[in-house]
């Protein structure tokens, strides 16, 4: 981690945040239902193609996240993102932003603010990155079994469940708190 950081005054509390993005769309996931044993429950699924990406990042110490919601993921996309977790970050602060090696996270097109490192994580590795399990969580509690009728919609319930996480820090700490990545003083 101290290689990515650049010079900080003595005392500068660090951050650290996950970050990665997710599709969500009218090609949506379905995941378990609780049904009687032997019976089939019928879940909708759509077959049209309209998505939007979610791009979200939590700081599990803080028990908070910042996303943005985007119709395409680049590094138009992901500037956003970076300027929404910078507002997220505290005052005097310096986040480390862990991530994967996606092209957008990558680039030396992204113009990362300066409160944040970019620190990537070891190619096919999503296993390091808790914001998966994020997803997941989305999934099962807000965003699958549903078929959603426009762009717009899809928009809205990407933001509803952003929103409703957000108000379970204690969820956001337990799906995303690890060991190995706290700051050692």
């Amino acid at each position: 981690m101290k290689a990515v950081l650049p010079p900080l005054a003595p005392g500068t509390p660090i951050e650290i945040w996950f970050a990665d993005e997710a599709r969500v769309g009218q090609q949506g996931t379905l995941t378990r239902v609780w049904a009687k044993r032997g019976s089939r429950p019928r879940a909708p699924r759509d077959r049209r193609y309209t998505s939007a990406w979610l791009f979200g990042a939590v700081c599990p110490e803080r028990r908070l996240g910042a996303a943005v919601v985007m119709p395409e993921a680049n590094t138009e996309a992901m500037q956003a993102h970076l300027a929404e977790i910078s507002r997220g970050v505290a005052r005097g602060a310096h986040a480390v932003l862990v991530l994967d090696g996606a092209a957008w996270h990558t680039t030396p097109k992204l113009q990362v603010p300066a409160n944040i490192s970019l620190l990537p994580l070891p190619r096919y590795a999503p296993e390091l990155n808790p914001v998966e399990l994020i997803w997941e969580f989305l999934r099962a509690n807000f965003l699958s079994h549903r078929v959603w009728d426009s762009y717009g919609a899809i928009v809205d319930a990407c933001c509803q469940a952003w929103t409703a996480l957000m108000r379970m820090p204690g969820q956001i700490a337990s799906i995303t708190t690890r060991p190995w990545a706290q700051v050692k003083v």
